[in-house]
């Protein structure tokens, strides 16, 4: 790699699995100084195994928590004396469900616990990070999905979740203006990934890489006929987080999809 983002420091909440995990490994190679908040203490230590000797440090806890927050920045700014770039990865799915299909009862339920894990852990996250990143001239990154662009990738939940925050991004990228700036990335479906199910709807973890023929399904929607690995969206993040590269970019969303959102 370039050492394009040597020293800088980076929090990803949402960085031990998937493409929060590819983001984290990409900033490490780019020379980043990285730390993860991650729920699972099982991918929390697969973690710390696979980047031992390098500087990452792990911060387990729900980031719906604010309190797991806070201390994912105090360990940021402990290791490292501020915090420069913000990564957002954190999810929940829907597995498709259909507004049809719930009760009242549980749309509403379901509906709280989406939105509370897709968006408002989100905005949480990038207001606890503010002051470190304004007084670095810092940058945040959110990740959306193709289901912020069309109603694909998952159910309505989901996706008008995906929604409000590309609408976050905008809108944060004004807030914040003009010290930190604020762009996304919209992956495509993407082989290899898991997903937290909805507690609200008896769901758990879930790898959709193991359901038969998906990857082949992704590739058939593709322009590009491809399945991305988390590896492939890497790019994108580092771009946008390489203060050079994109000085002058707020308010954008990156869409990494293989050409999903012109088919």
């Amino acid at each position: 790699m370039s050492g394009r983002l040597e020293g800088m420091r980076v929090l990803v909440v949402g960085g031990g699995a998937g493409i929060g995990k590819g983001a984290a490994f990409a900033y490490l190679d780019e020379g980043a100084v990285v730390t993860v908040v991650e729920r699972s203490e099982d991918h929390a230590e697969a973690l710390r195994r696979e980047t031992k000797g390098r500087p990452l440090e792990v911060v387990v806890g729900d980031a719906t928590a604010p309190a797991v927050l806070y201390q994912g920045l105090s360990q940021a700014i402990n290791t490292t004396g501020g915090l420069d770039h913000l990564t957002c990865c954190v999810g929940v799915f829907d597995h498709y469900a259909s507004l049809r299909e719930l009760s009242v009862d549980e749309l509403v339920t379901a509906a709280e616990e989406t939105w509370r894990v897709n968006v408002l852990a989100t905005l949480v996250a990038v207001r606890i990070a503010w002051p470190a990143l304004h007084e670095a001239g810092g940058s945040v990154t959110l990740t959306l999905s193709e289901s912020a662009f069309h109603p694909v990738g998952g159910g309505v939940l989901y996706g008008s979740s995906k929604w409000a925050l590309r609408g976050a991004v905008q809108h944060l990228a004004a807030d914040l203006a003009p010290s930190v700036r604020v762009n996304g990335v919209a992956p495509g479906g993407t082989s290899g990934t898991g997903f937290s199910g909805l507690a609200a709807l008896g769901e758990s973890e879930s790898s959709v890489g193991a359901v038969s023929g998906r990857d082949e399904r992704i590739a058939a929607g593709t322009m590009l006929g491809v399945t991305p690995s988390p590896a492939d969206h890497a790019g994108a993040y580092v771009y946008l987080a390489d203060p050079r590269a994109s000085r002058v970019v707020t308010g954008i969303v990156i869409n990494s999809d293989g050409g999903r959102a012109l088919r």
